[in-house]
C-alpha cells in the first residue's frame, strides 16, 4: 500500500462499521493510511507511544472515532502538533451527543476538528483530512476538486419524479 499519511485511530472494534466510511474515501483517493484500535482509558499508555511516535512514520493528520466519554481525540490532541479530526460515534444511549459534546469541547491550546455524528463525520473525516494533505499536494488537491465535480454532476442529473 502507499506510505501511510493518515492514522486512524478507534477507541474500539466496534467503532469500524463507522470508521470504514473513511477507510473508503482514502483507499479512493489512494492515501495511505493505518488503522489502530487504541483507547485513551484502555490503553493510554500505549495511545501516547503510538502518536508519538508517529511523524517518524509519515503521519501527517490523525483521525480519532469515539463514542462514550469520546476522550480520544482530545488525547491524541494534547500529544501532538499535528491536525486531529475526531469522528463521534454515535452511541445507544444517547444517539451520539455523548460522543459529540466530548469530541467538540476541548479546551483552549488543544484543537481537535469534530465531525458531525457517525457515518457522515467518518466521510467527512477523511475528506478534510485530504483537504488539508491538499495545502502541500497539489495531486491531492487536483483530485478533490474531480471529486467535487462528480457530486455536483450527479445532483445535476438527478431527475425528480412527483
Amino acid at each position: 500500500m502507499w506510505s501511510s499519511k493518515v492514522a486512524i485511530i478507534m477507541g474500539s472494534a466496534t467503532d469500524l462499521d463507522t470508521v470504514n466510511e473513511a477507510v473508503s474515501v482514502l483507499e479512493e483517493f489512494k492515501i495511505g493510511f493505518e488503522v489502530k484500535i487504541l483507547s485513551a482509558h484502555r490503553t493510554p499508555k500505549e495511545l501516547c507511544a503510538y502518536v508519538e511516535e508517529a511523524t517518524k512514520k509519515g503521519i501527517k493528520v490523525f483521525i480519532a472515532a469515539a463514542g462514550g466519554a469520546a476522550a480520544l481525540a482530545g488525547v491524541v490532541a494534547a500529544h501532538t502538533t499535528l491536525p486531529v479530526i475526531g469522528i463521534p460515534i454515535e452511541t445507544s444511549s444517547l444517539k451520539g451527543m455523548d460522543s459529540l459534546l466530548s469530541t467538540v469541547m476541548m479546551p483552549g491550546g488543544v484543537p481537535v476538528a469534530s465531525m458531525a455524528i457517525g457515518k457522515a463525520g467518518a466521510k467527512n473525516a477523511a475528506l478534510f483530512a485530504l483537504a488539508i494533505l491538499g495545502v502541500a499536494d497539489k495531486g491531492i488537491q487536483s483530485k478533490l476538486v474531480t471529486y467535487k465535480n462528480a457530486m455536483r454532476k450527479k445532483i445535476i442529473k438527478t431527475k425528480v419524479k412527483v
